[in-house]
C-alpha cells in the first residue's frame, strides 16, 4: 500500500467529524499527496508530505497512545493534518549544478518555497482545517505548536500550551522522531 492509500485508509477509518469528508475531498484537489514535506531536511521528494503525515500518525500511535485518555480520532486528525499548511506551498524549479565527473553545468530539479498564503506554519494548518471541520481545543493547540521552538520563539506561550495540553507534547515528539529518526534517507531532491 502506498502512502496516499494508507493516509486515506487511516483518515476514513478514524475521522468521522462533520466536515471531514469535505476536507478530504478538498485535499485531493491540492498537491498534498504529491508535495514534498520539506525542501531538503526530510521527505524532500515527491509524495514526501503524505509519507511524513503517515509516519507521524504511526509514531504517535506506537509511542504515545493511551487507551484510557486518548482519542484515535484526535490522533489521526493531528498527525495526518498537522502539516496541511504545506499543500500548495512548494514548486519544482531548476538550478545549475556542476557535474563533478564531467565538469559540465547541468540543470537539476529542486523544491523551492512559493507560499501563496503566508499565514505562519501551525496556525495556517489550523486555519485550513477549520474551513471544513471544527477542531477541539487540544487538537488546535497540538497542531499550532507541533514545531515547538523550531517555529515560534515565544517559549512562554509554548510552555503554557504543552503544560495544559498533553496532546501538543505528544504530537511534537512524534513529529520530531519521524523527521529526524524514522525518515532519514527519504530526501531524493536537493542532496
Amino acid at each position: 500500500m502506498n502512502a496516499r492509500d494508507e493516509f486515506i485508509k487511516i483518515y476514513t477509518e478514524n475521522i468521522f467529524r462533520d466536515g471531514s469528508k469535505e476536507l478530504l475531498e478538498w485535499l485531493q484537489t491540492t498537491d498534498f499527496f504529491t508535495a514534498p514535506a520539506s525542501t531538503r531536511y526530510h521527505c524532500a521528494c515527491e509524495n514526501g508530505l503524505v509519507m511524513h503525515s503517515v509516519s507521524v500518525f504511526n509514531t504517535l500511535m506506537e509511542k504515545h497512545f493511551d487507551e484510557e485518555t486518548d482519542s484515535v480520532e484526535s490522533f489521526a486528525i493531528c498527525a495526518l493534518l498537522h502539516d496541511l499548511c504545506k499543500a500548495q506551498f512548494y514548486k519544482v524549479s531548476t538550478r545549475n549544478v556542476k557535474n563533478e565527473q564531467t565538469g559540465q553545468w547541468e540543470k537539476v530539479p529542486y523544491y523551492a518555497i512559493e507560499d501563496s498564503f503566508p499565514f505562519g506554519h501551525g496556525e495556517k494548518s489550523v486555519f485550513l482545517i477549520e474551513r471544513f471541520m471544527r477542531l477541539k481545543i487540544d487538537e488546535a493547540m497540538a497542531i499550532r505548536w507541533h514545531m515547538g521552538e523550531f517555529g515560534d520563539k515565544n517559549s512562554n506561550t509554548i510552555s503554557q500550551a504543552y503544560d495544559r495540553y498533553p496532546l501538543a507534547v505528544k504530537l511534537h515528539l512524534a513529529d520530531l522522531e519521524s523527521t529526524y529518526l524514522r525518515e532519514k534517507g527519504t530526501s531524493a531532491v536537493n542532496k
